[in-house]
């Protein structure tokens, strides 16, 4: 992976704009890692993502659903692994037939290092008042 940007986020404005500009990258689709603590933005960013997708609906965090679709283009699944505790329980969610043909975007992704391999990984950290935000991809 290599680091696409670092971005500063002083509010939730900021972090909607970005999921927003990231949706103009991911329109074919693929696999992306969202790392960060409670509360640090993953679902605000994706909530962006999908507005810059043309999605009006509602967005929740899929913390209990576990996979959330959304029937944008490409189709979104959104996905958190949080009380997942295992790659077995994590494959037995059929994960190659939720990943093929769609942006996946996963939060809490520890337990699938090494078994997929993300095309971009996004992590949002605590910076002052607001977050960083740091973009890395397989592609330059």
């Amino acid at each position: 992976m290599i680091p696409l940007r670092e971005v500063f986020l002083p509010d939730e404005a900021a972090t909607l704009a970005l999921g927003q500009e990231l949706s103009e990258s991911w329109r074919d689709g693929g696999l992306v890692f969202l790392h960060g603590d409670l509360g640090a933005g993953k679902t605000t960013l994706v909530r962006g993502l999908l507005a810059g997708l043309g999605w009006s609906g509602p967005v929740r965090s899929p913390s209990y659903a576990l996979v959330n679709s959304y029937a944008t283009r490409p189709p979104v699944r959104h996905l958190d692994l949080y009380r997942v505790g295992s790659l077995d329980e994590a494959l037995s969610l059929d994960l190659d037939a939720l990943f093929a043909d769609s942006l996946s975007l996963v939060e809490w992704p520890d337990v699938l290092e090494g078994t997929f391999c993300p095309d971009a990984v996004v992590r949002l950290t605590p910076c002052g008042d607001g977050r960083q935000a740091v973009i890395e991809s397989r592609y330059s």
